[in-house]
């Protein structure tokens, strides 16, 4: 008598997971990119950015230049990480994204549309990369 192995199909969710986490590593790199063109603009020259009213955590717009060029630089790295689909690439990302939703909330007095997306991407990325599994359990 033979035996024979059963297979057990399930169905594939983890499928569009995975191409949503590819996804959130483009969207983490497009991010980073976005983040350290804006920290090199506020760098380059702070006279050009218009602050409306005055709020509580008020810093130089040079330093929030450092910050978010250095933010995005952090971002592009794991984003390369996170296309790799190592997990170490996966807590990066997580990590450095909520920094930048963080820091994108703190720059909603200078640019508060560009924070608003850059913030709307950020909550994207998270998802994409905490619900995806790579070993499809």
């Amino acid at each position: 008598m033979t035996t024979t192995r059963a297979t057990v199909e399930r169905p594939d969710h983890q499928g569009f997971a995975a191409g949503t986490s590819l996804g959130a590593a483009v969207l983490l790199l497009t991010v980073g990119v976005l983040s350290m063109c804006q920290g090199i603009s506020a760098i380059a020259g702070d006279r050009h950015l218009v602050v409306g009213v005055d709020y509580t955590y008020a810093l130089d717009v040079v330093a929030w230049g450092w910050i978010h060029l250095t933010l995005g630089v952090v971002q592009a790295i794991s984003a390369l990480g996170l296309m790799k689909g190592s997990m170490w690439g996966r807590v990066a990302a997580v990590t450095f994204v909520a920094v930048s939703l963080f820091t994108n909330f703190l720059w909603l007095p200078y640019y508060p549309a560009w924070a608003f997306v850059i913030i709307a991407l950020d909550v994207v990325v998270i998802w994409a990369v905490t619900i995806w599994n790579p070993d499809g359990r």
